[in-house]
């Protein structure tokens, strides 16, 4: 085993956080986790102990979810915008001992029974011991709770290393890389990839707590940068970009373009190419699994791939009754490695349900593979499996398809009951201008197949998302 983030126990000067106009040396970090063991510690804390972190826009909250890491605590992140209902429902099944937050009046009375600490600001020069790359929990990440309360993943800090040290080897990323994104901290993305990634590497993390493409832009100039980002800010990026040279110049000075938590459409990634040059690559994980495959820097790719698994990885494709599938057929994903999560915390059920005695995690994801192992995903087998007068369609066929027609701008698709095919195709769509919908039910036709047309279209002004841009397909009227 060695130290989580090996930059903090050498740490030197170099700048390894920054947010706004506010900056962190590695000194000056090691030096605010230092006195954030203390603050626990003198208020009933000890390592191993859940501690919250509400998850506001500050440079003080980046701090608090390292330290904790750091220092062997075990971060329970929460979404500042989560409602009484599940917040009460994380504060009774996680049981933090107390929680950080960067603003202490914006979270009274939020947590009850919960206490608040005020993140620490200044630095101490003591030691503390510092966290090692252990089986132990590290982290408990809360699913959505799409199918009711959400459910808490309990991740090790041996499956974070492991995984973040896979994505270096597939992404070349180094210490010389400065990780540039605007994600949110309490997901995997923004957290285990953005914040943990860039400090585990030894390399620096500039984030925006905020979406602003121009700014964005100058970041990945400024140095050498990766971006992390999902689809929904390339899409605003490539529009915004269109017009604007300076994003053009962002994007195309950037190391490397990275997209994830959901599909990339085709049609963002034949416009940012066209733009900069540079083709965006993807990567498809869980919370429970974190990153399973990612497509490798430099490697040639085909459309819509999210790579070839992570080295020491396990992908396999089963059906219904969970047997392998043949080659090229579509199927639920199943996946195995030192990546897989502990197990859901106080629910040994749902555990049991997706994680299998040989250590296969089920996912629910529908996919294919080709011939040299890049995975493709099309949708999700509980609300993406759409069958369909006796064939199996993948809601994502669909919509990708409906996404390289001009006028539509976003798509969804989903499965509603027929009394004669069993389920008909419904798509929901935003499109820049009128369209009327037999064309795009033969624009469909006549890209994927006949079969595949939607039977419904209807047209919306937006598509409900959550706040990693995903489409929240149970909010669709």
């Amino acid at each position: 085993m060695g130290a989580l983030f090996p930059v903090l126990e050498a740490a030197d000067d170099r700048v390894v956080l920054r947010v706004g106009a506010e900056a962190l040396t590695a000194k000056a970090l090691r030096a605010r986790c230092v006195a954030h063991a203390h603050l626990l510690a003198a208020n009933g804390a000890a390592p191993g102990s859940h501690v919250g972190v509400w998850t506001q826009p500050s440079i003080d909250t980046c701090v608090a979810l390292i330290a904790n890491a750091a220092t062997g605590f075990v971060t329970v992140p929460i979404d500042p915008k989560l409602g009484a209902r599940e917040l009460g429902h994380i504060a009774n099944d996680a049981k933090p001992v107390v929680t950080i937050a960067a603003d202490v009046d914006a979270v009274k009375e939020k947590l009850a029974g919960v206490p608040v600490l005020r993140a620490v600001q200044s630095g101490a020069e003591d030691s503390v011991s510092w966290r090692q790359t252990d089986s132990a929990p590290l982290l408990v990440l809360y699913t959505s709770g799409t199918t009711g309360l959400p459910k808490g993943a309990l991740l090790s800090a041996s499956a974070v290393a492991f995984d973040l040290d896979g994505l270096a080897a597939a992404w070349a990323w180094t210490r010389e890389d400065t990780i540039v994104h605007a994600l949110p901290l309490f997901h995997v993305h923004g957290l285990v990839l953005g914040l943990f990634g860039a400090l585990r590497r030894g390399g620096a993390l500039h984030w925006f707590p905020k979406f602003e493409p121009v700014a964005l832009a100058s970041a990945l100039g400024a140095r050498r940068s990766v971006f992390f980002a999902v689809p929904t800010m390339y899409h605003r990026l490539s529009e915004a970009a269109a017009s604007d040279q300076t994003i053009v110049e962002g994007l195309r000075a950037a190391r490397l373009l990275v997209s994830g938590s959901a599909a990339l459409p085709q049609r963002d990634q034949a416009r940012i190419e066209q733009l900069t040059g540079k083709r965006v690559i993807e990567r498809y994980g869980l919370t429970e699994t974190l990153i399973n495959t990612a497509v490798r820097a430099g490697s040639p790719f085909p459309p819509g791939s999210v790579g070839q698994p992570v080295d020491g990885v396990e992908v396999k494709l089963v059906d219904d009754a969970r047997a392998p599938v043949a080659a090229g057929a579509m199927g639920e994903i199943a996946v195995r490695g030192p990546n897989v999560f502990l197990g859901y915390l106080n629910r040994p059920d749902a555990t049991a349900a997706v994680l299998d005695a040989d250590g296969w995690f089920f996912t629910g994801d529908l996919g294919t593979t080709d011939a040299d192992g890049h995975v493709r995903i099309v949708g999700r087998r509980a609300t993406d499996l759409i069958k369909c007068g006796g064939y199996k369609v993948g809601a994502g066929e669909v919509e990708a398809a409906l996404l390289e027609h001009p006028l539509v701008r976003e798509a969804a698709v989903v499965g509603r009951p027929d009394p004669d095919l069993g389920e008909r195709i419904v798509a929901f769509v935003v499109t820049s201008a009128p369209v009327e919908s037999k064309t795009l039910e033969d624009h469909v036709a006549a890209l994927a197949s006949p079969h595949k047309r939607p039977r419904e279209v209807h047209f919306v002004a937006e598509l409900p998302r959550n706040a990693m841009g995903k489409v929240v397909k149970s909010r669709l009227p």
